[in-house]
């Protein structure tokens, strides 16, 4: 199906969805990017291939700093601003809603989930902390999500490989061998159409479980 991209005023800007539309839709997954890249992200253009044929809706979002061409992201306040902006138009479907970001952006869903009514959140690659900080946690953000969550994290993610993780709620896939954007070295015993697979299959599998879940909230 063919891609349809919207854009959505917001107190922060103008911010892009770019849909992927699953035919007889149950969920819809709305999922930004990071701080230092885009939508092009190897792992949000595989979840919006697969997916839809899953009866789960992506809408990849544009943060507004990003659609305007600017280097560097803005404050978190500013990121939870352009989100809450746009919410809205990936929540008219009516449909329960999932909020996901890989790292920044992952930091932003579980931030706004409970106040924005998203029935659960998938975290790619959460920074959990600054490469070489350990001290400097962001756990607090995950932790305080409120919803079903699903992290999906590298073995050799520098902002927090996944055996640094507190225990919680939450649910923890990793991609062994990958890095903060899931790349696998060359040399590494799978490659990086199947580490890509791990992460699109054990998503698949999540969203499957939250569709068949009672009570799931539409945001």
């Amino acid at each position: 199906m063919a891609e349809i991209t919207e854009l959505i005023e917001t107190d922060a800007g103008t911010a892009r969805i770019t849909w992927h539309k699953a035919r007889k839709a149950t969920l819809v997954l709305a999922v930004s990017h990071g701080a230092g890249g885009g939508i092009e992200a190897r792992d949000l253009q595989a979840l919006a291939r697969v997916l839809p044929g899953h009866g789960v809706t992506v809408a990849l979002v544009e943060q507004p700093w990003r659609v305007a061409g600017k280097k560097v992201a803005p404050a978190p306040k500013t990121l939870d601003a352009g989100w809450r902006g746009l919410w809205p138009a990936v929540a008219k479907a009516g449909l329960p809603m999932i909020a996901g970001g890989r790292s920044a952006g992952a930091r932003v869903a579980c931030r706004t989930a409970t106040e924005l009514g998203a029935a659960a959140v998938l975290a790619l690659g959460f920074p959990l902390h600054p490469p070489g900080k350990p001290e400097k946690s962001r756990a607090e953000e995950l932790l305080g999500a409120g919803v079903p969550t699903l992290v999906v994290q590298g073995g050799n993610d520098p902002f927090g490989k996944p055996e640094e993780f507190p225990n919680g709620s939450y649910e923890l896939v990793e991609v062994p061998y990958g890095d903060h954007g899931f790349a696998v070295p060359k040399r590494a015993p799978l490659g990086q159409e199947q580490a890509l697979a791990i992460i699109t299959e054990r998503v698949v599998e999540w969203t499957a479980s939250l569709a068949q879940g009672p009570g799931m909230r539409c945001g």
